[in-house]
Parts: structure tokens; C-alpha cells; sequence
């Protein structure tokens, strides 16, 4: 396969979950949506890496998903709270975070 092909997945990918962070209420499901943008990045910085025959890519792809990993643990911690005290993962009730 081409690169091409992978950087055209990788924009859909891309696409996909911006119009999920865009559309979607729900915390979870705009977080999962988060998750699949950072991955279609991860793709596309692997696919340059693989063109240009260095690893820099791989390495920034991996730091990607070190920050992710933190990320997860941070927002699933946040969301989690907010539905404890709320009872519902919409984003409509984050005010609850305000002073």
C-alpha cells in the first residue's frame, strides 16, 4: 500500500472524530472522540516517519501516546466526578467545575 492511502485514513479518521467532538453531549463519547484524533495524528506522523526513513516520527508518536495515557487518567477522573455529583456525563453540566 501507498502512503497516500494511509494519510487518507488518517484524515478521515481525523474528520470523524471532529464532527464527534463537535456533535456529540456526552462527555464519554466526545472523550473517545478525543482519542480517535490523537490516534488518526499518531498515523500520519508514523507514515511521514516511514517516508522520510528516519524515526522522529515514531518517537513524537509515542510521546502522542504517552500524553494520551495521562490524558485518560485526568478526564476519565473529571468525567467521574462530574457524574457523581450530577448524575450525567453531558457537557452541558461541567458548570458544575465553576467557582
Amino acid at each position: 500500500m501507498t502512503p497516500e492511502y494511509y494519510l487518507l485514513l488518517s484524515a478521515l479518521l481525523f474528520s470523524i472524530g471532529a464532527v464527534g467532538v463537535l456533535v456529540r453531549r456526552n462527555a464519554i463519547v466526545v472523550f473517545m472522540c478525543i482519542e480517535l484524533m490523537l490516534n488518526s495524528v499518531n498515523l500520519s506522523l508514523i507514515t511521514f516517519a516511514r517516508i522520510d526513513g528516519s524515526l522522529d516520527g515514531q518517537v513524537m508518536a509515542f510521546f502522542v501516546m504517552v500524553v494520551a495515557a495521562a490524558e485518560v487518567v485526568v478526564g476519565l477522573a473529571i468525567i467521574t466526578s462530574i457524574f457523581r455529583a450530577r448524575r450525567s456525563a453531558s457537557i452541558d453540566d461541567t458548570n458544575l467545575l465553576k467557582y
